[in-house]
C-alpha cells in the first residue's frame, strides 16, 4: 500500500538518490551532474505552503516524490507551478506515480494555484498519458532545446488549468 504524504528534512536523502538515479538513467530531467544532499536542502527550502513537496512511501521506504514549483520568479506567475514527479526505477508501473499526480494536483487547489505545467521530454509517453488523463493540455513543444546523453531533444509543454 502506498502513502502519500508531505516531505520532511529527513527524505532529502531518499529523495536525492532517486533524482540521482533519473540524472543519470534518463531524459525525465535535464540535469546532467548527479545532485548533493546539499543542493538539494536548497532546493527543498525554497518550496513553501504554495509549492508543496510530496512523498510516495510503501513499506516505510520512500519510493517516488512529486513537487510544484515556482515557474518563474516574476510576480504576475504568483499563481503558477510546474510540476515534477519521480518514481524509483525499481518500483515504476505500479501506479505510484498516478496517486501522487493525483495528491499534488489537488494540493495545488488547495494553495490556490490557477494552472500546473509540466514540461516532458520527447519520447515519455508514459508521463504524457497519465498528465493527459489528469487533464492536462499539450499547449506547444520547444524544438531542441535540452541536449543530453549526446542527442537534441524536445520538451512537451503541457498545462492543466484549475476550474473556478
Amino acid at each position: 500500500m502506498v502513502a502519500i504524504r508531505n516531505a520532511t528534512a529527513k527524505d532529502l536523502d531518499a529523495v536525492t538518490e532517486i533524482y540521482n538515479e533519473a540524472i543519470i538513467n534518463n531524459v525525465a530531467t535535464f540535469d546532467t551532474e548527479p545532485k548533493t544532499t546539499y543542493e538539494q536542502q536548497r532546493w527543498f527550502e525554497d518550496h513553501d505552503y504554495k509549492h508543496p513537496i510530496l512523498i510516495a512511501e510503501m513499506g516505510g521506504c520512500v519510493v517516488g516524490w512529486a513537487s510544484l514549483s515556482k515557474w518563474s520568479d516574476r510576480c504576475a506567475y504568483t499563481d503558477t507551478a510546474e510540476v515534477s514527479l519521480y518514481i524509483r526505477a525499481a518500483d515504476r508501473g505500479k501506479g505510484i506515480g498516478r496517486k501522487l499526480l493525483v495528491a499534488i494536483i489537488k494540493e495545488g487547489k488547495n494553495v490556490g494555484l490557477h494552472t500546473i505545467i509540466a514540461r516532458i521530454t520527447e519520447g515519455n509517453t508514459v508521463s504524457i498519458h497519465l498528465c493527459e488523463i489528469m487533464g492536462f493540455r499539450h499547449i506547444g513543444t520547444m524544438k531542441e532545446v535540452g541536449n543530453k546523453f549526446g542527442k537534441l531533444l524536445d520538451v512537451r509543454l503541457m498545462q492543466k488549468i484549475y476550474s473556478k
